[in-house]
């Protein structure tokens, strides 16, 4: 599966990175805010995006909002730190596949990622 990631921390987004590679899937970009997100997604249209709620300049909503509008398809996974269950509903309702809580479990990565990949295969 091709993914895009974004997040404002780059430390996040090692993580992140990291786990899903040894998922056996392949990073086509990273992107640090929603901006960069949205930019991305209209360049590489990934299989998948993971998309953190909370960044500066364009908060992962909005982006998400914006990727959806482009691409009604498209699969986003929101990350979010405990505490934000609001923001979680907010992004569900706004188009999101499934949310991942940080810090990062690898097996609850691999689970929502499989869950949306069986979904994109069926497509």
């Amino acid at each position: 599966m091709r993914i895009i990631i974004v997040d404002d921390a780059a430390f996040m987004r090692a993580l992140l990175k990291d786990h899903l590679i040894s998922l056996g899937h392949e990073i086509v970009a990273e992107g640090r805010n929603g901006h960069e997100g949205v930019h991305l997604y209209k360049q590489y249209k990934p299989d998948l995006v993971t998309m953190d709620i909370t960044m500066p300049e364009l908060d992962g909503i909005l982006a998400l909002k914006e990727i959806i509008k482009f691409d009604p398809r498209a699969s986003v996974i929101m990350c979010s730190a405990m505490g934000q269950q609001k923001l979680v509903i907010d992004s569900i309702r706004a188009g999101a596949k499934d949310f991942l809580v940080k810090p990062f479990n690898k097996d609850r990565i691999g689970e929502a990622v499989d869950r949306i990949w069986g979904a994109f295969q069926r497509k």
